[in-house]
């Protein structure tokens, strides 16, 4: 490993290069790894982790992977600017040893996670946390790396990511990897508990549902002076289609991919509207701030989406899910669950915080089994949210099949900080399906 970070020299990349990332990954890493065991690690009685993005989400999750386990360290962190990975390095050694990292394993700029890759013999995990148009690339490099993965969601902005998601997700099968993803309602007590009883028969047969996330605006980022457009969408990347795929997709994800749980997989078409009414100064880039989808499952359930990023609506705001069958229907949100009909119930349980529980399921998985791998199902959940995406977008339904075998790929043509023109908001009736 280098003694110093990654300069700005690197920070030029091609379309191409990114792509192809992971095949030169292959020849610098080992790949080899047991099913249930981890890679060889220079400590056995360690569990060491690297960070792929330290914004506040890679922070965090770095953060619970150390409350998951006392054998856990931070030994090696990645960013493509310098300032986000040293407040992360900050906020992680105020945690301790086990948060603290040497100089000599932080890497800077597009191709860091290359860098940190290719010295990873001492690596079990690798957390994924960058804005998720990175996600497919970076989970690529991991598992040709021959490492336990965990990577937030959403994992693509575009079906190409998807499909490559998908790939690498059969691959990780293949070297006995674990993949943990952070849809953490599926890990959460609460939200177990209620599947296990809709699983069960408790609500009968599911008719359809319901799903929002209604809520007020989150942080933005201003260009100030200087700041190329590429820096600029970067530090704001909620606002750019490539970079969040909107916040259907960056937020809502998580709503779908219960409702996805329940039904037994992803809906067969959809269609959906949405617009951009609140946020219209340039600073919020080009994103819709509300979406509205209506999506179709193969057993012939509907679900109706709602998500919102307005101020100013109070009351209205809401994160949950209704999911309703002939006898009854179960209302689930973060941290609370119940079912009212013919059998009643309201959880009452402990119910761990799901954030490290996601972590702890991920080393369970690689240290004792059963082997978790989650890379498919969240690419379906992420890909659920593109197409009413793409529905709204274009004001067109979308069927399954469309969705998986769109040619649209939102990667830009070379990652290097330049001008980088915000494309136009999506009409629909003119913007087209691609």
């Amino acid at each position: 490993m280098n003694t110093k970070p990654a300069s700005r020299a690197s920070d030029s990349v091609t379309r191409r290069d990114f792509v192809v990332a992971a095949g030169a990954t292959v020849a610098a890493a080992s790949i080899a790894s047991p099913l249930l065991g981890r890679p060889k690690s220079r400590r056995a009685d360690t569990i060491n982790i690297a960070v792929i993005g330290c914004g506040g989400r890679g922070t965090g999750a770095a953060a619970d992977a150390l409350n998951a386990s006392p054998d856990t360290r931070i030994v090696a962190m990645a960013d493509v600017f310098k300032d986000r990975l040293d407040s992360s390095r900050g906020h992680l050694a105020k945690l301790g040893e086990r948060g603290t990292i040497q100089d000599s394993r932080a890497s800077v700029g597009f191709d860091a996670y290359r860098e940190l890759l290719a010295h990873a013999d001492d690596i079990d995990y690798v957390i994924l946390a960058t804005p998720p148009h990175f996600r497919p690339a970076h989970f690529e490099a991991a598992i040709a790396a021959g490492k336990h993965v965990f990577m937030e969601k959403p994992v693509a902005v575009d079906p190409a990511g998807i499909r490559r998601v998908i790939k690498a997700g059969a691959q990780a099968d293949a070297k006995g990897l674990s993949v943990v993803t952070g849809t953490q309602r599926r890990h959460e007590a609460c939200y177990l508990a209620a599947m296990e009883r809709i699983n069960s028969g408790d609500l009968g047969d599911l008719m359809y549902a319901r799903c929002y996330w209604n809520q007020g605006g989150l942080w933005v980022v201003q260009q100030k002076p200087g700041m190329t457009d590429m820096e600029w969408q970067l530090r704001n990347w909620l606002y750019f289609t490539w970079l969040s795929g909107d916040h259907i997709v960056e937020q809502h994800i998580h709503n779908l991919d219960v409702c996805n749980w329940a039904f037994g997989g992803p809906p067969a078409r959809c269609f959906g509207l949405g617009g951009r009414q609140a946020r219209t100064d340039a600073k919020y880039g080009h994103i819709y701030d509300h979406f509205a989808i209506e999506y179709e499952y193969p057993g012939g359930q509907y679900l109706l989406s709602m998500c919102r990023q307005q101020d100013g609506c109070g009351e209205s705001n809401r994160v949950e899910e209704l999911i309703v069958g002939t006898k009854g229907r179960a209302i689930t949100s973060s941290g609370r669950a119940a079912i009212r009909g013919e059998r009643d119930w309201r959880f009452e349980g402990d119910n761990p915080n799901p954030y490290v529980r996601e972590h702890a399921d991920l080393i369970a998985s690689m240290t004792s089994g059963p082997r978790l791998n989650e890379a498919t199902r969240v690419a379906e959940s992420t890909l659920t949210a593109i197409m009413g995406r793409m529905s709204a977008y274009t004001g067109q339904p979308v069927t399954w099949e469309q969705a998986m075998n769109s040619q649209l790929n939102l990667s830009p043509d070379a990652y290097e900080f330049g001008s980088m023109p915000v494309p136009e908001v999506a009409v629909p009736g003119v913007t087209k399906f691609v």
